[in-house]
C-alpha cells in the first residue's frame, strides 16, 4: 500500500479495506452491490444512447460491441467512476489523487466468442522467469482496471478470467500469448472467473493474465463500462494522441516519421487509447 508525502509517495502502514488487500496480493477483486439501481438504470439508458449516436471509433472485428470516452458522453458514466467504493478500494494502491485514463462500455453479445490471454500494456516490471520477487518490497500497481456490471454475468456469458498472483510475475502469458486461449497457471494457481451481479464490480491490476472467457450455449452477453484508473504519473488514454496532444502544428508537421511522432509523443494507438 501507498500514500502521498507531500508530491511524492510512501509506505502506508494503517489498515487497508479487504478487498484492497487481495488486489494487491491476487491481482483481482469483486465488490459487491456497489451501484444502486437507480445508476444501473441511467448507465443502461445513456450507454444505448451513445452506443446509437456514436459509430464505432477503431477498426477492429469487434468494433461494434464498444464505445470509447464514456465519461466525457455520460453524465451517469461520470458518476459512477468516481464512486466512494471503488475510490476507498483503488486509492491505497494507486494513491488518492489517482485518474481515469480509460472509460470505454461493453456490449458483448450472447455469442461472444472469448479472446487471448493477455496483460494491458506493462508488465509495468519485466522480469526473467525464475527472479522472484522479494516480498519486503510492497509490489508496486500502476493501473487497475475494473468492470461495472450492468447486467448478471456468470459462467454462460463469458465472464474475465484472470490468473491470480500473474501481477507479480514481471511476465506475459506463456509464449507470450496473444494468441493460444486455452487455460494457463501461474505459480500453480488456476484462472479464477470475475462473475458477479448487476451493480457489482470486478476489479484486476494491469499487469495480471487476463481474457474474456467464451460465452457458453445459454449465454445473454454481457454489458459493463470499463474503467482504467492509474497513478496520477500515467497520462490520460481517453482519446488518442492524434487527437489530443500538447503540440503545435509546426512541431507536429516537422515530424515525418513514426518514431519522430512517437518521440514527442504521437503514439499508434495501442492497450487504453481511446
Amino acid at each position: 500500500m501507498i500514500r502521498r508525502v507531500a508530491k511524492n509517495l510512501g509506505l502506508y502502514d494503517g489498515d487497508a479495506p479487504a478487498p484492497s488487500v487481495q488486489l494487491e496480493r491476487d491481482g483481482f477483486t469483486v465488490v459487491s452491490d456497489v451501484l444502486s439501481v437507480e445508476l444501473q438504470d441511467r448507465l443502461r439508458a445513456e450507454i444505448a444512447a451513445v452506443f446509437a449516436h456514436h459509430p464505432p471509433e477503431r477498426n477492429r472485428t469487434d468494433a461494434d460491441e464498444f464505445r470509447y470516452e464514456m465519461l466525457n458522453r455520460s453524465a451517469a458514466a461520470q458518476e459512477a467512476i468516481a464512486h466512494p467504493r471503488i475510490l476507498g478500494v483503488i486509492e491505497p494502491l494507486l494513491g488518492d489523487d489517482c485518474h481515469v485514463i480509460a472509460n470505454t462500455a461493453w456490449r458483448n453479445p450472447p455469442t461472444f466468442p472469448g479472446g487471448p490471454w493477455h496483460c494491458d500494456a506493462g508488465p509495468h516490471v519485466p522480469r526473467a522467469e525464475g527472479v522472484e520477487w522479494d516480498d519486503r518490497i510492497p509490489y508496486p500497481i500502476f493501473a487497475i482496471g475494473a468492470h461495472l456490471l450492468l447486467a448478471d454475468c456468470d459462467v454462460a456469458d463469458g465472464p474475465t478470467a484472470v490468473v491470480p498472483g500473474s501481477h507479480r510475475s514481471g511476465r506475459l502469458p506463456p509464449y507470450g500469448q496473444i494468441g493460444p486461449t486455452g487455460d494457463v497457471t501461474y505459480d500453480g494457481r488456476p484462472p479464477a472467473l470475475l462473475t458477479g451481479r448487476a451493480g457489482d464490480v470486478a476489479l484486476f491490476v494491469s499487469d495480471c493474465w487476463h481474457r474474456g472467457t467464451a460465452a457458453g450455449p445459454d449465454g445473454r452477453g454481457r454489458l459493463f463500462l470499463q474503467v482504467h484508473y492509474g497513478r496520477r504519473d500515467l497520462a490520460q488514454r481517453l482519446r488518442t494522441t492524434d487527437a489530443v496532444n500538447h503540440l503545435s502544428d509546426d512541431a507536429i508537421g516537422r515530424a515525418t516519421t513514426e518514431r519522430e511522432r512517437s518521440i514527442i509523443g504521437l503514439h499508434p494507438a495501442y492497450f487504453y487509447d481511446g
